[in-house]
């Protein structure tokens, strides 16, 4: 496998994520980062997930990736900021962070590759994007959470 491959599968494995997710939530890119051998992916929840309503989210996403056979490696129980880490089957690490305000952030980095270019992702963002993904907002956009 190489970078550009290890990138599809992180952008499959955070599809798959979302599509869990009911109702849906309105994500955009964060920037997509390589290693010597390695890439990752980030997207960046916009619709805000009230603190009422976090758990639920949370336990919407543990549950999918427990279903996937993801394996469960720390779970931080924080009211004001948990996060979740798990790591695939075939060693994907995938991550869950709620930060300021509540907004929660996914990341997919991928085991160490052979050494490729990597385009930007081509799965349409469901929330503006932002230029150069470095400054994204805090959640915005209202919804069901």
């Amino acid at each position: 496998m190489n970078m550009q491959e290890a990138a599809n599968r992180a952008d499959s494995i955070l599809d798959d994520t979302f599509s869990q997710v009911h109702p849906a939530v309105r994500w955009t890119h964060g920037p997509t980062t390589t290693g010597s051998c390695d890439v990752t992916r980030r997207r960046a929840v916009m619709t805000i997930v009230s603190a009422q309503r976090r758990g639920s989210f949370l336990g919407v996403v543990d549950r999918s990736w427990r279903n996937s056979g993801y394996r469960m490696k720390s779970i931080n129980s924080d009211p004001d900021v948990p996060a979740m880490f798990a790591q695939t089957k075939d060693g994907f690490g995938v991550s869950l962070i709620v930060g300021g305000e509540g907004q929660v952030f996914f990341e997919v980095d991928s085991p160490c590759v052979e050494e490729s270019e990597v385009a930007e992702s081509t799965t349409k963002a469901t929330a503006p994007t932002y230029e150069g993904m470095e400054h994204i907002p805090r959640p915005h956009l209202r919804g069901q959470g």
